[in-house]
C-alpha cells in the first residue's frame, strides 16, 4: 500500500464507504508529504484530494512548501500557464493571473499565510499577490510590516504539528534548524533545501556538565558541528557553526566556512543575525579551558562559575563581520547543546 500510496490514495476517496482507509492514507502521506507532492502525477490529483491534504493539522511540510506546491497545481491545471515557468510570474498577462487567482479561490482559505516568516511572503507570496483576494493580501501586507498591528489579521496563527520526534533539542525548532542547514551549504533562507540534514545530538550542557573538559572528551575531533546556546532570562538563542574538528590545542584553528548567528525569539524565524568569518586565522578558538568558541571574543562558552552556578559566556564583535548581540556585556546561559551536522542520504 505504501508503495502504491498515490493510487490507494485516490481510489479510497472515490467512495465514502473506505473511510478507514481514508484515514489510514492522511496519516500516511502527513507524515511522508512527498509520496504525493513529489510524485510524477502530483498535478493530476483531483481538488478534492489536494483540499483535504492542505487541510490536515499534522501535514508534516513547511507553510511555504504547501504554497509553492499548491501554485505548482494549480498552474498546471491551465494549459495556457503550464507552458511557461512558474517562475517566471513577470511574463504573466492580467488574464494569466485571474485564470489561477479562480483555479485556486477554493485553497486559499486553507494556506496559512500567517505562519510564514517576512522573506517567505516577500519572495513567495508577493510576486502572486494577484492571486490572493484584495483584502487578505493587504491585512497580510500589514502584518508583515508591522507585526504589533493585528488589526487586520482575521484568522489566527495556527502552526502545523511538525513532528519533531527525530529532531531532539531543548532550544531550537525543526525550523530554526532548516534554516542554520542551509546557511552551512551556503543557501539563502528563502532557497530551497533539496537535501534533508538531521542534527546529530552529541553535547547537552544540562546532560553531560557545563565543563569545559566535558564538551572537549565528547566533541573533540568532531567536526562539521552546531553549538546553540539560550541565553539566559530572555529569548536570545546564540550559536555557531564550525566545520573543522574541535582540538584541545589551546590556540586558534583557520576555517573559511564557519559562522555565527543569534536568533531573538524562540518561535519566529525572521528575527535573526548570520554572522560569517572574515578573519579566518582566528575562526575557532580552541583553547583547553573553556567550551566552544568562535573568533577572537566573538562568541565565547565560558567553564562553569562554581560560586555562582552560572554558565557565563561573551561575545564581542573581532574576527566575524558583525556582532549577534546588541550589547558586549557578559551573559550566562540557560543550556547549551552540539549537534553534527549529517547530510541524509535516501
Amino acid at each position: 500500500m505504501e508503495q502504491n500510496s498515490n493510487l490507494i490514495y485516490r481510489t479510497c476517496f472515490e467512495d465514502d464507504s473506505f473511510l478507514d482507509l481514508q484515514q489510514y492514507c492522511n496519516d500516511l502521506i502527513s507524515n511522508e508529504p512527498d509520496k504525493i507532492f513529489k510524485s510524477q502525477d502530483f498535478t493530476s490529483i483531483p481538488e478534492k484530494l489536494l483540499i483535504t491534504v492542505i487541510q490536515n493539522d499534522n501535514l508534516q511540510m513547511s507553510e511555504v512548501q504547501v504554497w509553492e506546491h499548491v501554485l505548482k497545481w494549480g498552474v498546471a491545471q491551465n494549459r495556457e500557464l503550464s507552458s511557461k515557468n512558474l517562475r517566471d510570474y513577470k511574463d504573466y498577462s492580467k488574464d494569466d493571473f485571474n485564470t489561477l487567482k479562480n483555479t485556486l479561490k477554493q485553497y486559499i482559505p486553507f494556506i496559512r499565510f500567517y505562519n510564514l516568516t517576512s522573506e517567505e511572503f516577500a519572495y513567495n507570496v508577493h510576486p502572486y499577490k494577484k492571486v490572493l483576494p484584495k483584502e487578505l493580501y493587504e491585512n497580510l501586507l500589514l502584518s508583515f510590516l508591522a507585526p504589533n498591528n493585528k488589526k487586520g489579521e482575521s484568522k489566527p496563527r495556527i502552526s502545523r504539528n511538525i513532528d519533531s520526534k527525530d529532531f531532539d533539542s531543548t532550544i531550537i525548532t525543526s525550523q530554526h534548524a532548516e534554516i542554520i542547514s542551509k546557511w552551512a551549504i551556503g543557501l539563502e533562507i528563502t532557497d530551497k533545501l533539496n537535501s534533508p540534514y538531521e542534527f546529530k545530538l552529541l553535547f547537552r550542557g544540562s546532560r553531560d556538565g557545563f565543563y569545559p573538559e566535558k564538551f572537549h572528551k565528547i566533541c573533540d575531533l568532531q567536526s562539521r558541528t552546531i553549538v546553540v546556546a539560550k541565553v539566559r532570562g530572555s529569548n536570545e538563542i546564540l550559536g555557531g557553526y564550525n566545520p573543522i574538528a574541535w582540538k584541545t590545542v589551546d590556540r586558534y584553528n583557520n576555517t573559511k566556512s564557519s559562522f555565527i548567528f543569534s536568533f531573538n525569539n524562540n518561535n519566529i524565524n525572521d528575527n535573526y543575525i548570520l554572522s560569517r568569518i572574515i578573519d579566518n586565522r582566528h575562526a575557532i578558538d580552541n583553547r583547553s579551558y573553556h567550551g566552544p568558541s568562535f573568533g577572537n571574543g566573538d562568541l565565547i562558552i565560558w567553564g562553569l562559575d562554581i560560586d555562582a552556578f552560572s554558565h557565563y559566556c561573551s561575545s564581542c564583535k573581532s574576527s566575524y563581520e558583525k556582532s549577534i548581540r546588541e550589547t558586549d556585556d557578559r551573559f550566562s546561559v540557560e543550556e547549551y547543546e552540539v549537534f553534527q551536522l549529517m547530510k541524509i542520504y535516501s
